[in-house]
C-alpha cells in the first residue's frame, strides 16, 4: 500500500482521537491507531475497547487498499516535530514495515495486521436515534460534567443522564452532594427513553465537538451509544443500571429566595474559601433582609474571613452550611447575570438557578448543605 498525505492533516486527525487510548490496555494492539485506506480516504480508529473513536483524512496517489495499524505513541511524537509537508507512506503488506517520507528525511516502524483489531458490535435492530445540535451537546457536557461523580459502589452515578420525552430532551448528573438538571425544549423525540454517557466518553465529546451550527446523530440501545459528527464519529458502552429518580431529591417548595449578582457572589466566594477549614471546606452563608454574609473559619490555624453583598431578599433571616467548591462550581457552570438562591430551611438542599434562562432551557443545580457548629 502508499499514499501521501498532509503531515499536518494527518497530526490533527490523530490527536483528535488520541485520547481514547488507555494508558494500559488488555488487547496489546489497543495501544495502536488502526488504518483503512480506500481510495483516497483514510479511515483512523483508535479504542480502549470500551469507547472507539474514528475519523478520516483525504490522502492523494493512494495505491492498494486495506487494513493496518501503527503504535500510537511511536507515530505521534516524530509527527509533532514535522512541519505541514506531505508525507509519502509505504507499507510492505508481507514484512508489516512501514515507511514514512518527508522532505529532509524518512522514518521506518513495524506495523500490525489490521484484521487483529477488535471490531465494533452493531447496534440492536431496537437502537433509538435523535438528533441533537453539535453546540447544544457540547454547552450540556460542559455544564453537566463536574456533578458527576466517580463512585464504585453506585457506577450509575458516574456519567451523564439522557432522558428522552416526547416534550423534551432532560440531562442530569448528579454525585450525590450536587446535581445538575438542564431541559431542553428544542428536542424533542417519538418515543420514551433513557441511557447513561459514561464520565469518559463525555470528556472525549467535550475536546471534540464544535460551537457550530452541525447536527449530531445520537443513536444508542440497551448497551452501546454511537454519536455521529461530520468529523468523527464515536462508539462507547453504556453505563447499565437505573439512575435514581433525580427529580424526587428537589425540594418542592422553597420559600425563602434571594436574587443575588451571579459574579459577586462567585467572587466573594473564593475569597471567603480561602480561609475555611481545609478538612471540610465549609462556607456560611446568613441571609437576612437584602442582604448576604458569607463567612468561613478555619480554628485550627485561627484564620477567619467575612463578606458582605447586596442582594434582593425579603424572606425569614436565615444560616446555611455548603462545601465552597462545589458551590463556587454550579456559580461558575450558570452564564446569567444573576441566580436565585431558593432555600427552605438549613437543613433541606438550596437550588440556585439563573433569572434568565438560555432559549429552550430550564437549567436547575441543587446543592445539599453542610451542619454549621454554631
Amino acid at each position: 500500500m502508499r499514499f501521501n498525505v498532509s503531515s499536518t492533516a494527518l497530526l490533527l486527525a490523530l490527536q483528535s482521537i488520541s485520547k481514547v487510548i488507555a494508558s494500559k490496555n488488555t488487547l496489546p494492539i489497543l495501544d495502536s491507531f488502526l488504518f483503512d485506506l480506500e481510495g483516497e480516504k483514510l479511515t483512523i480508529t483508535a479504542s480502549d475497547a470500551e469507547t472507539r473513536l474514528v475519523t478520516s483524512v483525504d490522502v492523494v496517489h493512494a495505491d492498494g487498499a486495506g487494513l493496518f495499524a501503527i503504535e500510537a505513541k511511536r507515530l505521534l511524537d516524530p509527527l509533532k516535530e514535522i512541519p505541514e509537508q506531505p508525507l509519502s507512506f509505504d507499507i510492505d503488506d508481507d514484512l508489516m514495515m512501514v515507511n514514512i517520507d518527508y522532505e529532509n528525511g524518512k522514518f521506518n516502524l513495524p506495523g500490525q495486521r489490521g484484521d487483529a483489531y477488535p471490531q465494533q458490535k452493531p447496534l440492536r435492530d431496537s437502537a433509538v436515534s435523535l438528533e441533537i445540535g453539535s453546540q447544544i451537546l457540547l454547552s450540556v457536557i460542559n455544564r453537566a460534567l463536574f456533578a458527576t461523580a466517580d463512585d464504585e459502589l453506585r457506577p450509575v452515578m458516574n456519567g451523564i443522564y439522557f432522558d428522552i420525552q416526547p416534550e423534551s430532551l432532560t440531562f442530569a448528573a448528579s454525585d450525590g452532594h450536587k446535581l445538575v438538571r438542564l431541559c431542553n425544549l428544542s428536542i424533542q423525540s417519538t418515543e420514551r427513553a433513557s441511557f447513561i454517557l459514561p464520565k469518559k466518553p463525555a470528556n472525549i465529546l467535550k475536546n471534540l465537538l464544535t460551537k457550530g451550527a452541525e447536527k449530531v446523530t445520537v443513536t444508542f440501545d440497551e448497551n452501546y451509544a454511537h454519536v455521529k459528527a461530520p468529523a468523527f464519529e464515536m462508539m462507547c458502552r453504556l453505563i447499565e443500571g437505573r439512575y435514581p429518580n433525580y427529580n424526587a431529591v428537589i425540594p418542592v417548595d422553597s420559600p425563602n429566595k434571594a436574587i443575588i449578582d451571579r459574579s459577586s457572589f462567585h467572587a466573594a466566594l473564593k475569597r471567603v474559601a480561602s480561609f475555611s477549614s481545609q478538612s471540610s471546606g465549609l462556607v456560611k452563608i446568613q441571609l437576612s433582609e437584602n442582604e448576604i454574609v458569607v463567612s468561613a473559619q478555619d480554628i485550627d490555624f485561627s484564620t477567619s474571613a467575612e463578606e458582605k453583598i447586596v442582594c434582593q431578599y425579603m424572606a425569614t433571616p436565615l444560616s446555611i452550611g455548603f462545601k465552597a467548591s462545589y458551590l463556587i462550581e454550579i456559580l461558575s457552570n450558570i452564564s446569567s447575570e444573576n441566580v436565585i438562591l431558593q432555600l427552605a430551611d438549613s437543613s433541606r438542599a438550596g437550588v440556585i438557578v439563573p433569572t434568565e434562562n438560555e432559549e429552550n432551557e430550564d437549567l436547575l443545580m441543587l446543592l445539599m448543605p453542610m451542619m454549621l457548629n454554631d
